[in-house]
């Protein structure tokens, strides 16, 4: 150092422009070196020169990065890197006060104390450093500089009051993201900065503050070391950090160092606190404001005179107490813990036999624990370092290269790639050292680039998870009060300014769920709202002229287009004429309701005139009258499907004529059911299930059985009605549909009801049903099923000379179907009992199988031993009718105990003897019904002419 150096120590508060008036000075000479707290500072700082001087002649030089041009005249470092010896023109050292920080303060004490320019030396920093800096370095000048700007305290605000151009400051990693994700749901977003980023990952963060992508900024205390943000307003969500050691609470002047990032220039900035940060003291604030705190008094230190004789004289060296009253011995720092759990190591220890090797594990030992996981695990990859570089003065490639590819990798959420950055950071380290490795250009190129693929995939997580840059762009759109442009693509997709806000659902407007939530959502919402009424409309008449195959309704009521909801059915003044109910939204205009609720009716009334043309058809005959157009107002009631025990009267007041007349619409007189066949089918089945429920007021419409089946699981808590609303008859644990059941009907007046019948292979066809589910379906007709085992016969053919038994087929009546149902219902006073008994009209029974003869030819067929052993068995079920009389159930009294003793209770309605019914019948041509199946003799009624024709054929016969 020459006699004229100047040595100058420029103090001061934030924003003083202490950074600018270096560069200045150092470019105001042929060479210099500058020395910054941060990684990320140096970075900024060697941009700002290379745009000034150009990357020719500026040099970067940190832990992890290291480009040195061939003619660097200007070094710009961090504080650790600084080169020695250079014997540059300019030294100057950024943030001096960090002499006092418990880990890193003796660094930067020894450069306050060691390193000089041969022209010029600043110091710059906070005013607190005057009294330390006048004691150990008595020749130095100070410049005072004054703050260009106020910095006011503002007190607490809510995360969600808080203005924009703000920065929050947490002091973890999880504080800061837990703030960010709450500030992208309220205010759409936020960039992040912390120490641990890369200076890629930090610049693509800041820009998208820096340029108005989002308006708030959340990070660590590293925004406190010279970053120049636009920021007008710092609020802390903390007062107190872990230092490494301890949670501590940060003195006034740390938080100054913080505070003063708001207001750059000639902006004023604020101040204050947030979420759980407790206010700041009256007489805190106030410091803050005024730039006064207590003055430094003893800063870090560690001796710079190392001693390479031996390991244990390294470490001694190391730990020598300073002598001078302002110095403080520095606590034990990383790269000390390190060499000393080494030196245990016994291969560690041989190898630093000589100073070369004791210099060599020095430098080991400062290779920063970026990872942070443990200190064993730190110790443990350092001594396979130095045992590498000791046996063989480089790291091998190939296991250089395994370290790096596991980190190569850009999957993983934001904490793995933020692990994968610091780790990367080791091999970084590592590559920078000169002489590490065989190809020092070639592995920082690679550690490089895996740093750069990291740091690009970190940056996209950060945006992606902590910015909706959708809010963003439209809130600043916004604010600039210009129209906003929408668009709607053929999928519903609606975009503002090219951003996704939301779809268009139907006429309803589905904003993004993902959208900030608050006040900016309804701004943003009523933006979409404006832009898409252009939209509604030509959507509208779309709507009005697409054909009725683009509509549809649901079960529940709701009316479809396409896969879109845009309105609903409500009951109307009749069943047949239901209402809609349009989803439209309000600032579609009722222009658009009032078409989309015109085409929607044009729809139901024409799928209603298709599918229920029967009934309405019945509905518009002139030519019906009297009770048949009474009957037939009840037959349009119920939807074309009426139970028969319901109208049991109505059906005995109907003459011939008006039974005929009701025929010709397709109405067939069950004995169960009286119904429109065309009606059963699937389609008029799931519209009438939906008006029937409108008009019985359901909230929730049940849904039509699977098409198709003849049976179907009986639905236990399902509304009165419903089964017949969807074309079956509930019989036990299953349903029978209505029509299959009338052809099982025909198929049981044929058999022995009384006497018993098993069931046929035709009637478990026509029902779909197995054995044992026929059989709870026969209970819940009112028979009862008595289960049996026997041998199975295996039938052999029969020789050709013989021939089979006569089996002649039941008789068949020789009139129409229907019309044999009518009759055998008719004139009963207990529809049910009578349908589910023997027709009283049947002429003719069909053998129960099991009386069936078993020798069915001439010759058995041989029995093998194993057929003897073991016979096959098989299942039947006899069947009886079961089901007691309406007016027995009502009394099961005496009556009840006359009837099992075999003789007949006497009241009213019944004949006191066979002469009075003998007469009854003949006088008032009624009939009476028994409990049990009448005897064959009685079951033909004189009065009725079919009757009367079997009557005939069988006394022919």
């Amino acid at each position: 150092m020459t006699g004229s150096s100047r040595i100058v120590a420029v103090l001061g508060p934030t924003n003083t422009g202490k950074t600018h008036y270096a560069i200045e000075r150092m470019l105001g000479h042929r060479t210099g070196v500058m020395g910054l707290p941060l990684r990320l500072l140096a970075r900024e700082v060697y941009d700002r020169i290379v745009a000034v001087r150009g990357p020719s002649v500026v040099a970067l030089v940190t832990g992890e990065e290291r480009i040195v041009p061939p003619r660097t005249q200007y070094w710009v470092c961090t504080v650790e890197a600084m080169p020695e010896g250079m014997g540059t023109d300019f030294v100057a050292i950024d943030e001096i006060q960090l002499c006092a920080d418990p880990e890193r303060g003796h660094v930067f004490t020894d450069r306050l104390l060691r390193a000089r320019g041969q022209l010029e030396t600043l110091f710059m920093g906070s005013d607190t450093m005057r009294g330390p800096i006048r004691a150990l370095v008595p020749e130095a000048q100070f410049q005072g500089r004054e703050r260009m700007s106020q910095l006011v305290y503002s007190g607490a605000k809510k995360i969600s009051r808080m203005p924009a151009r703000s920065a929050i400051v947490g002091f973890s990693v999880e504080g800061v993201y837990a703030i960010a994700e709450l500030i992208r749901r309220q205010k759409g977003g936020a960039a992040v900065v912390m120490g641990a980023l890369s200076p890629r990952t930090r610049n693509a963060q800041v820009a998208l503050y820096q340029n108005g992508d989002v308006d708030y900024l959340v990070a660590t205390d590293a925004i406190g070391m010279g970053l120049n943000l636009d920021i007008d307003h710092v609020a802390f969500s903390a007062l107190s950090k872990f230092d490494g050691r301890r949670m501590r609470p940060l003195a006034p002047n740390e938080l100054a160092q913080i505070a003063g990032r708001a207001g750059r220039g000639m902006s004023h900035g604020t101040f204050g606190v947030t979420g759980e940060a407790r206010p700041l003291d009256d007489g805190v604030a106030q410091a803050i404001m005024d730039h006064r705190f207590t003055p430094l008094n003893k800063l870090n230190w560690r001796s710079a005179a190392l001693e390479f004789g031996s390991v244990d004289h390294l470490i001694r060296s190391l730990e020598v107490a300073p002598t001078d009253e302002n110095l403080l011995k520095a606590r034990e720092a990383d790269d000390l813990a390190v060499l000393k759990s080494l030196a245990q190591v016994d291969e560690v220890f041989a190898r630093a036999s000589d100073p070369a090797s004791i210099r060599l594990l020095w430098d080991v030992c400062r290779i920063p624990d970026f990872r942070g996981i443990s200190h064993a695990e730190h110790s443990a990859l350092l001594e396979v370092i130095f045992g590498y570089l000791h046996q063989s003065g480089v790291v091998p490639d190939d296991w250089l290269a395994r370290q790096i590819r596991r980190i190569d990798r850009t999957d993983g959420d934001i904490d793995t790639l933020s692990k994968r950055l610091a780790f990367i950071r080791t091999w970084t380290y590592v590559a920078q050292r000169k002489g590490w490795t065989g190809d020092e250009s070639h592995w920082r190129g690679v550690t490089r680039a895996v740093e750069d693929r990291v740091s690009d995939a970190l940056h996209e997580r950060l945006t992606q998870r902590f910015v909706d840059r959708r809010t963003s762009v439209l809130l600043r759109r916004l604010k600039q009060k210009e129209a906003l442009l929408a668009e709607v693509n053929d999928k519903g997709e609606v975009t503002v300014e090219g951003e996704f806000v939301g779809r268009l659902e139907g006429f309803r407007f589905s904003a993004d769920k993902s959208a900030a939530a608050g006040a900016e959502e309804k701004a943003v919402k009523a933006a979409s709202m404006q832009a898409l009424a252009p939209q509604f409309h030509l959507r509208a008449d779309r709507f009005y002229n697409a054909p009725d195959t683009e509509i549809d309704f649901t079960e529940q009521g709701g009316l479809m287009w396409g896969e879109h909801a845009v309105g609903k059915l409500v009951a109307g003044p009749e069943p047949l004429k239901p209402q809609v109910e349009v989803f439209v939204d309000d600032a579609a205009g009722p222009d658009v309701a009032q078409k989309v609720a015109r085409r929607l009716q044009h729809f139901i009334d024409r799928k209603i005139a298709a599918l229920f043309e029967p009934v309405l058809t019945l509905q518009r005959d002139e030519e019906l009258s009297g009770l048949a157009r009474g009957f037939g107002f009840r037959m349009i009631e119920a939807f074309g499907i009426l139970p028969r025990a319901e109208v049991t009267q109505e059906v005995k007041d109907l003459d011939q004529d008006a039974r005929g007349a009701l025929r010709k619409h397709g109405i067939r007189f069950g004995q169960f059911t009286i119904f429109m066949p065309l009606l059963l089918k699937p389609a008029p089945t799931r519209l009438r299930l939906v008006l029937w429920s409108l008009a019985k007021g359901l909230q929730e419409f049940p849904e039509s059985p699977p098409p198709g089946l003849v049976t179907v699981p009986t639905v236990q808590d399902a509304p009165e009605g419903y089964h017949t609303m969807c074309g079956y008859r509930a019989a036990g644990e299953r349903s029978v549909r209505i029509d299959m059941l009338e052809r099982l009907a025909d198929m049981l007046r044929a058999e022995d009801s009384r006497g018993g019948f098993e069931a046929k292979p035709d009637m478990l066809s026509i029902t779909g049903t197995t054995l044992d589910q026929f059989a709870d379906l026969m209970q819940g007709l009112g028979y009862k099923g008595e289960r049996g085992e026997r041998i199975k016969v295996k039938p052999a053919p029969a020789p050709a000379e013989i021939s089979a038994p006569n089996s002649d087929p039941a008789p068949t009546p020789n009139s129409d179907p229907e019309t044999t149902t009518d009759m055998a219902a008719e004139g009963t006073p207990d529809a049910v009992t009578t349908a589910a008994g023997p027709d009283a009209e049947s002429t003719a029974e069909t053998p129960a199988v099991a009386e069936q003869p078993a020798q069915a030819v001439t010759e058995a067929p041989a029995v093998t031993e194993s057929d003897a052993q073991e016979p096959e068995m098989e299942v039947f079920y006899t069947f009886t009718w079961a089901r007691p009389r309406r007016d027995q159930q009502r009394s099961r009294g005496k009556a009840g105990q006359r009837e099992r003793q075999g003789t007949k209770p006497q009241g009213k309605g019944r004949p006191r003897n066979k002469g009075q019914d003998k007469g009854d019948r003949k006088d008032k041509g009624s009939k009476s019904y028994s409990a049990r199946p009448p005897r064959k003799e009685k079951q033909i009624d004189p009065d009725n002419p079919f009757a009367a024709a079997l009557m005939g054929l069988k006394d022919n016969g």
